[in-house]
This record gives C-alpha cells, sequence and structure tokens, in this order.
C-alpha cells in the first residue's frame, strides 16, 4: 500500500511539473508574439536613442515587467555593461530571469521594487527608463528622489508614457505635470515629444528625456 501511495505521488508530482513547464512555455510564447506586436507601434528604436547609451553603462529599466526593453537595453550596454530591471511584480521578474537565461544576457539583473523604493544604490546608473510605468506610481515624489540619487551626473532619465485622452482608467498622465514634478526633483529637462506614438486603439504617448546636471 505504502508503495502504491508513494508510486502516485510521484505520478501527481510528475504530472504537476509537466503542468507547470507547459504553461511557462506557453506564457513566454505569448510573450514573444505580443512584444513583436508591440515592436510596430511603440517606437523601441526612438526610445533606446534618447537613453544615449553606451557600452559598458549601467541602465534602469523601472517598471521592466517581463522584459521588452531590458532585453533590447542589454546588447547596447555590452558584456561590460549591467541592465538592472525593477518592478514589483516576482512572476513578471521570473519570466524576465527565464528570458534572460535563453537569450544568454548576463549582464541582466532583476530587483523587487517597492511601491516608494526602486531599491537603487546612489550613483549607480548612468540612465533609468521609466515606460509605460509612472501613471502607476501611486506618490512618484520619492520614487524620483530615488531615481535622482541612482543616477551618476550627468545621467539621462526618459520616461515614456500615456497622456490625457478619451480613457477614464486612470492608465494616463501629463506630460506636463511630470515635468514639472522632475524639475521639482532638480532633473533638467533635455527633450520632449507631445505625441511621441499614436497606438490606433490608445491615447496617444509622449516622450520626456531629462538629465540629472
Amino acid at each position: 500500500m505504502r508503495r502504491l501511495l508513494l508510486l502516485l505521488a510521484s505520478a501527481i508530482a510528475i504530472f504537476g511539473g509537466m503542468y507547470v513547464l507547459f504553461s511557462a512555455l506557453d506564457t513566454l510564447r505569448t510573450l514573444d508574439l505580443v512584444e513583436a506586436e508591440r515592436d510596430g507601434w511603440q517606437r523601441p528604436a526612438d526610445v533606446l536613442r534618447a537613453l544615449d547609451l553606451r557600452p559598458g553603462n549601467t541602465a534602469v529599466d523601472l517598471g521592466s515587467g517581463a522584459g521588452y526593453f531590458t532585453l533590447k537595453i542589454s546588447p547596447l550596454v555590452g558584456n561590460s555593461g549591467r541592465v538592472l530591471a525593477v518592478d514589483l511584480r516576482r512572476l513578471s521578474l521570473t519570466f524576465l530571469w527565464i528570458r534572460s537565461v535563453l537569450h544568454n544576457r548576463r549582464n541582466i539583473s532583476v530587483i523587487v521594487g517597492g511601491e516608494d523604493d526602486p531599491h537603487l544604490a546612489p550613483g549607480v546608473a548612468d540612465a533609468v527608463l521609466i515606460a509605460n510605468t509612472y501613471h502607476e506610481f501611486r506618490n512618484p515624489r520619492p520614487i524620483m528622489e530615488h531615481v535622482f540619487r541612482a543616477l551618476r551626473k550627468g545621467g539621462r532619465l526618459v520616461i515614456v508614457d500615456r497622456g490625457p485622452g478619451s480613457a477614464a482608467d486612470g492608465h494616463e498622465v501629463p506630460m506636463d505635470r511630470v515635468a514639472q514634478e522632475l524639475e521639482h526633483e532638480g532633473f533638467e529637462i533635455v527633450g520632449r515629444r507631445d505625441s511621441f506614438i499614436r497606438p490606433a486603439d490608445q491615447d496617444p504617448w509622449w516622450l520626456l528625456a531629462a538629465r540629472k546636471p
């Protein structure tokens, strides 16, 4: 009887593991499909160009999710550089870690951030990207204080987000308000695009570039 129970438990464990593996592989395939579609409207090359990255730089993808921009930044900073992917969601970071291993991107590190603290060391970064995330900040001020301290002098901050439009779901934020908040923290605004992208079924997105003096 004990042997039968052990065999049954082993079978359940094997099938459970196979289900988890199948689900993970399906999620990875879905991510690839969604991101391929996103490439068609997100203008990732222009976003990355605004970061002004060089080999050996350390870049932060704040609100990285499963790594859409993180994986694109990685080859730009090279093996001598680093990409710090920060997000609140552990599951998203788990898939980002898996993807970094599959793509052999050894310069990527994942960081579980807090609601008011991205857990970045002072002076660690040459550039910070916040894409489609700023509107999620419950209180932007402490986050941006940490970002300012994390950037080295002359470091760049690029924020891409949706501006006010017809949507009423809270997933939008005025660029002028964000620019004022950045200047309050000591940033210098160096570039702004009021209508950076216009997805067919979404409100227009803006791009704001700043630097730490």
